[in-house]
């Protein structure tokens, strides 16, 4: 789950004239035909339309269709995004895997004896803290839902960092959930120690944006504890969200994710508020914008098909109800990615 940060790149003017261009297409996308008409089924064809013409022989996927395409957020920075997305998303809704044997061995294949998983295609450098902590996440998650288990012992990766103030600060939750997916609860001293670095604003939120914001709550739901100060990140969401059901409030690269990152936070910190669901569902509208007609979906209207962004907007669609998953919910469904199938506090997993 990768965002980016350019607001140290351009001048002020510069970046709010890009914002006002970006929206501008966003607009006008949005009300598309294209945009407005789909039904769960249709999304739910073309999804698995977009998968099968995306799966390789050797049970990875690539991320987009176009063969050139090189991917964009988590899909751009490590080839296993691409791969854990397919896997996340097939067992959230029970289908078998084009190639479902050899996504385990081509897993599997990815993991070095000293236990951290690496990509072999994309931006980030697989020896970096980053990358270790990134792939082996996406590794150790992929496996568990494919019923299986890492050949060797994963655990030094997230035991190994040593200054968790050195990781961008959406990578929080990234340690409870790879720990809790290879079968083991976070270590008390990591747990104390990450905890320390989620300094919440006055209005709760972290780093001043959704997405560390998101993680926190990630984290605390991983770890069976309420989120701090929840009512007051859940009154600046409300807030933050655009007429379009989005959460697009800086440059496009930096959010990405931010809509999944906000649904999610409003469901799980407000769930049962009138004005939250009535958010989850403006959202809903802001997602099915950015269905193509190749059956994926693109990070923002118009923008290309990619595996990354199949995750998170489905994701919405998931948490927003408008997409029903698999009944009975598959093994675990909580340790599913970033928590599309997370039940909120309270009820039972």
């Amino acid at each position: 789950m990768i965002r980016s940060d350019f607001f140290t790149a351009a001048s002020a003017k510069r970046r709010l004239r890009l914002v006002a261009a970006n929206l501008a297409l966003v607009a006008f996308v949005a009300t598309t035909p294209f945009a407005r008409a789909a039904t769960p089924n249709q999304v739910l064809a073309g999804l698995r339309d977009f998968f099968t013409r995306t799966a390789r022989a050797d049970g990875s996927f690539a991320p987009g269709i176009d063969p050139d395409y090189r991917g964009m957020s988590d899909s751009a920075y490590s080839d296993l995004a691409a791969v854990t997305y397919a896997v996340t998303l097939h067992k959230t809704f029970g289908w078998e895997l084009p190639h479902e044997e050899a996504t385990r061995r081509f897993l599997l294949s990815r993991q070095r004896p000293n236990g951290d998983f690496f990509n072999v295609a994309g931006t980030v450098d697989p020896a970096s803290a980053e990358g270790r902590v990134y792939n082996t996440t996406q590794g150790i998650v992929a496996l568990r839902a494919l019923g299986a288990k890492p050949r060797y012992d994963p655990m030094r990766v997230f035991e190994e960092i040593g200054d968790y103030k050195t990781l961008p600060a959406y990578f929080t939750s990234f340690f409870p959930l790879a720990y809790l997916a290879y079968g083991q609860p976070i270590p008390a001293e990591a747990d104390r120690r990450i905890r320390a670095t989620m300094r919440q604003a006055p209005d709760g939120y972290l780093n001043d944006h959704i997405a560390a914001t998101f993680h926190a709550a990630h984290y605390y739901r991983l770890v069976g504890e309420p989120t701090p100060m929840a009512d007051r990140i859940v009154e600046r969401a409300l807030r933050d969200q655009k007429p379009d059901g989005s959460w697009l409030l800086n440059l496009p690269s930096r959010d990405r994710h931010a809509t999944f990152d906000a649904v999610f936070t409003l469901r799980q910190l407000g769930h049962g508020r009138a004005d939250c669901r009535a958010a989850i569902e403006r959202a809903v509208r802001w997602a099915l914008a950015c269905r193509n007609p190749d059956g994926g979906f693109g990070h923002f209207p118009g923008s290309a098909s990619d595996a990354d962004a199949n995750y998170f907007q489905i994701g919405v669609l998931v948490m927003a109800g408008f997409l029903k998953p698999a009944d009975p919910l598959p093994p675990d469904a909580h340790l599913l990615s970033w928590g599309h199938l997370m039940p909120v506090a309270g009820l039972n997993r």
